[in-house]
């Protein structure tokens, strides 16, 4: 799978969570300032020849919609972390994390849990 740029990560982000949208719906859901429309378009156009989004006529304009899951994305996406920061450990990532946002062990026994119930 294609990495995206933050540009494009931000469109995605948009389309997962509308799940489909025209171009002006995407740039009403952005925060300030809002982006020029042909800025947008153009990175819609980007996502379409990476297969990241389709669309369907509509009128006289296109809705949009993404081919690739939020969840696939982000699987790919942290195991492409892991592996080029942490040595493709796990537990050198969760060790990192833990150390730089001071998590205790409550926290980490809440988390095993959680984890634990979806087993």
């Amino acid at each position: 799978m294609k990495q995206l740029t933050k540009a494009e990560e931000e469109i995605m982000q948009r389309l997962w969570q509308l799940e489909e949208a025209n171009v002006a719906t995407i740039i009403e859901n952005m925060s300030d300032p809002k982006p020029a429309y042909n800025t947008i378009s153009t990175i819609i156009r980007i996502l379409e020849n990476k297969e990241f989004v389709s669309h369907r006529k509509e009128g006289k304009g296109y809705i949009y919609f993404p081919l690739v899951k939020k969840e696939e994305y982000s699987n790919q996406s942290i195991n492409k972390l892991m592996t080029n920061y942490f040595n493709g450990s796990f537990r050198n990532m969760v060790s990192f994390f833990v150390k730089k946002n001071d998590m205790d062990i409550k926290d980490l026994e809440q988390i095993l849990k959680e984890l634990n119930k979806e087993k």
